[in-house]
């Protein structure tokens, strides 16, 4: 049959440079495949050349390698147009249905893809995968009626071999240097660089989907073995409910009490409602030690909800929301074990940090967002504590009429950076700050900080009058999610005299990650959980110091639920040996600080490092 068929051979300079066509073709087909207008990213690419590099690279070093083991161009460009234009059509259908892209370790989830697809009404470009499937076939026939061997003839399967190792290999080594290059992909810029689904509209899926293989990565911990981490998980724990009160957690943008520092003579204190708290019988405060400096919001939610901790994660910085891709054990899924409504608020974007989906995976029954708030209140750009305070009254009441529980965690956004004299809008009226030897410039951002601390206590205050007023029993948790960025090189910090530099690996400076907190029971709750005696079997620290991935498991136990899980019960029990871990510094409950722990503490500090692992990477939870 072969003797039958006619049959065309291309010489070796004729097979690469058709190589590069179809490997160009392809990626233009690629880039058509997106959910965004092709006309749009192709204006893009001629105003930004060096896109059309990155996209077309991986995608010609993928069929070089194909054509190599197929010993035919062809044969290599019909597989690697299936590949990369199936992978860009998925691309778009996950855009088009949870505002996410493609990642390349969605390849190691097909099974909960699998189950995912049947939770959503999914509209298939049928146009496109026709196309790309009808091109992958005629690709595949040009392979049967023409020889091109990207490799001289008399190489046989030896240049088969090398021409694939080779090309795989460039490929490989193009994915960890070009392409996964922070610089370079910062310098190329997006209209929102933020948000990652425009970012692979407007910058192309092949060169988008390569870089991710560098981001957002997630070391496997020396000495992990799944199967002692699933019986770690599966380990027996008391039973039976805890106390029933509502837990209303609030994490307000950047609240610190720094204004507490003798360089500052307020004429009028800017944090009445949080020393008032302090001072309260039914309170508890300290200082919450945050996984980064002046930055990460998103970072702290993620400790104080699963207990895990971002800094650990990996060697390099990452975002902890964004490893997050599967059902996650969280504060919420014990209280909506219980039957309780469990709720997220934030007035900013859903797809930022992409809470969208993982406050889904977090097991957050509700979400709310801005796009879904009413009637909002605008102190400059951002939504302001005091709006979102009479939106917490108003989900409280909500849950109390409905006859629920409520289990709730707020990230305010008023008091975001910049601290600029127009962040409030031009000629707004800030009080001065009285601290000598200040810059103009300092006293400006100081001026303007200022400003947001005194709502974001004053938002402390109101829902601590609203709660103290009614009889339901509620426990209200208020604290920082990390310290404000004051100026490049910390220059509002070095002219106050405030020591909040980070410090070298092994010599963090904890004061730089510190943020208070306050968490206060109304009346009522300190009646539910006979507060006295739920303070002193709760052994915290006696200067008031946690770490954020311990706070979630502390109001879990403050409410009789320390032993809902093997997973928050470990946590309980490690933070009485060590209540503040950062990076390789831990303090110890006498206060203590060493850099070397040893025995059961390190025993249990490498067991809490692979027992996240086996949750971020295996750990299966119903949705």
């Amino acid at each position: 049959m072969k003797k039958r068929l006619p049959k065309f051979r291309l010489s070796l300079p004729l097979a690469l440079l058709t190589a590069v066509l179809l490997a160009g073709f392809i990626t233009l087909l690629a880039l058509w495949c997106q959910p965004n207008a092709f006309r749009g990213v192709i204006s893009n690419f001629l105003r930004k050349p060096v896109l059309i590099l990155l996209n077309a690279l991986p995608v010609g070093l993928l069929l070089l390698g194909l054509a190599c083991l197929f010993r035919n161009v062809f044969f290599g460009a019909a597989l690697t147009n299936l590949i990369v234009c199936g992978l860009s059509i998925a691309n778009r259908v996950k855009i088009e249905v949870r505002d996410e892209p493609v990642f390349p370790r969605d390849l190691a989830l097909l099974k909960e893809v699998s189950s995912a697809v049947e939770s959503y009404d999914i509209r298939y470009p049928a146009g496109v995968i026709a196309a790309v499937v009808l091109i992958t076939l005629a690709l595949a026939v040009l392979g049967i009626f023409i020889e091109a061997r990207p490799f001289p003839a008399k190489a046989r399967w030896q240049g088969s071999l090398l021409g694939a190792a080779g090309s795989f290999g460039a490929l490989a080594l193009a994915v960890v240097t070009v392409l996964g290059s922070t610089g370079l992909y910062d310098s190329i810029g997006a209209s929102n660089p933020y948000r990652l689904s425009t970012v692979f509209n407007e910058n192309g899926f092949p060169y988008n989907f390569c870089h991710q293989f560098t981001t957002f990565l997630v070391d496997r911990p020396q000495g992990f073995n799944r199967a002692q981490a699933a019986a770690w998980d599966e380990a027996e724990t008391a039973s039976g409910q805890g106390r029933q009160v509502h837990l209303v957690m609030v994490m307000n943008e950047a609240f610190s009490d720094i204004t507490d520092h003798p360089a500052f003579t307020w004429a009028e204190d800017p944090l009445p409602n949080l020393h008032a708290l302090q001072r309260d019988s039914h309170a508890l405060s300290g200082h919450v030690v945050v996984p980064g400096f002046a930055g990460g919001t998103a970072n702290t939610e993620f400790d104080v909800l699963t207990g895990m901790q971002t800094n650990a994660l990996s060697a390099a910085t990452t975002s902890a929301l964004r490893v997050v891709n599967r059902n996650l054990d969280s504060v919420f899924r014990v209280f909506g074990d219980e039957g309780y409504h469990t709720s997220f608020f934030h007035p900013g974007d859903d797809w930022f940090y992409n809470r969208e989906n993982v406050y889904r995976w977090l097991g957050a029954e509700e979400t709310v967002f801005v796009d879904q708030m009413e009637d909002l209140e605008y102190k400059g750009r951002w939504v302001t504590d005091a709006y979102l305070a009479a939106f917490i009254e108003e989900k409280f009441q909500e849950a109390v009429s409905g006859g629920q529980l409520l289990c709730s965690y707020t990230t305010t956004i008023q008091n975001h950076m910049s601290y600029t004299a127009d962040k409030y809008g031009e000629g707004y009226g800030f009080p001065p700050v009285q601290a000598s030897g200040l810059s103009e410039e300092v006293e400006t951002m100081l001026a303007v900080y200022a400003e947001g601390a005194r709502d974001a206590d004053a938002m402390l205050g109101r829902l601590a009058d609203y709660f103290a007023g009614t009889d339901e029993p509620v426990v209200l948790a208020f604290w920082g999610d990390h310290l404000p960025y004051l100026g490049d090189n910390q220059i509002g910090y070095r002219q106050l005299g405030l020591d909040v530099f980070p410090g070298p690996e092994g010599q963090e400076n904890l004061t730089a990650y510190e943020t208070p907190y306050v968490i206060w029971a109304n009346d009522a709750a300190a009646e539910v959980l006979d507060w006295e005696n739920a303070l002193e079997t709760l052994d915290l620290h006696p200067g008031g110091q946690i770490s954020a991935c311990f706070l979630g498991a502390a109001l879990l136990e403050l409410t009789g639920r320390g032993e809902a899980t093997p997973w928050f019960a470990f946590l309980n029990q490690l933070r009485r040996q060590a209540t503040v871990v950062q990076k390789s510094l831990c303090v110890s409950m006498d206060g203590s600080t060493f850099t070397d722990p040893a025995g059961d503490l390190a025993e249990n500090i490498a067991k809490w490092r692979q027992w996240s692992y086996y949750k971020l990477k295996y750990k299966e939870i119903p949705s």
